[in-house]
């Protein structure tokens, strides 16, 4: 697929990831008697992903995340020339769903955009649960690192087929179910990226953490998993012998 085409699909699937993961949390889970709460935020988030998984990984293979390209690049699954390109494009698409989400949002009388936090991740005073840095730097690393070897698993030429969208999608919802409370969940630059220019102040101040610790936990996947699983030559030659 050319190179444009698979940049379109980022941009539209990292698009519906931020406006139906972080919509969910900024216009559903304000009203009690929806009762979405945190199971339903965290369902959301990996149902966009499930979703655009059977919608567009055949044409870009559904990154939708700065972290998850370059996971996929330190174990050798993407190539390295199209990483600027694939980040860019995945910028743009949650940019413009957090605009998007920001303009329904706004709608409502007396809604304060940067009052209500706006979904961005954050760490200390504007952690959900008060959770501190390390603790922030710890949880978004080790996250981001089970994800990505889930992703790699799943999608692994041995992995049962057609099933890996939604391994991966119940993957995300677990992870924001555990996390939700730390950091609000990011485990991917890109969605914290958009609502944080949104937000602005603290957002774009502590923003950092959510771009160094989920590329962090995806090298690490990226270089454990095939490292884990790859098969000896011996191993290969018995089974093939017998």
């Amino acid at each position: 697929m050319h190179l444009t085409k698979r940049l379109g699909a980022e941009i539209f699937g990292t698009f519906w990831l931020v406006l139906g993961g972080c919509g969910s949390a900024v216009l559903a889970a304000a009203f009690p008697h929806v009762g979405i709460g945190l199971a339903g935020v965290s369902l959301a988030f990996g149902l966009t992903v499930l979703t655009m998984a059977f919608a567009i990984g055949h044409v870009s293979g559904c990154h939708l995340n700065p972290a998850v390209s370059i996971g996929l690049a330190a174990a050798g699954r993407f190539p390295v020339r199209d990483l600027v390109p694939y980040i860019v494009a995945q910028v743009i698409g949650a940019t413009l769903g957090a605009w998007v989400l920001s303009m329904i949002a706004t709608g409502a009388p007396g809604f304060d955009l940067v009052a209500s936090g706006f979904a961005a991740n954050g760490f200390g005073e504007h952690s959900p649960g008060g959770y501190s840095m390390i603790a922030a730097l710890i949880c978004e690393v080790v996250m981001t690192f089970f994800f990505l070897f889930v992703i790699l698993g799943a999608t692994d030429d041995r992995a049962p087929k057609g099933f890996a969208p939604i391994a991966i999608g119940l993957c995300l919802t677990l992870i924001h179910l555990i996390s939700i409370p730390v950091t609000n969940t990011s485990v991917n630059p890109a969605r914290s990226t958009g609502p944080a220019l949104f937000v602005g102040g603290w957002a774009l101040d502590q923003l950092w953490l959510f771009w160094i610790a989920p590329i962090a936990g995806a090298i690490i996947a990226g270089i454990v998993y095939p490292a884990l699983t790859r098969e000896t030559r011996s191993h290969v030659a018995g089974v093939v012998a017998r």
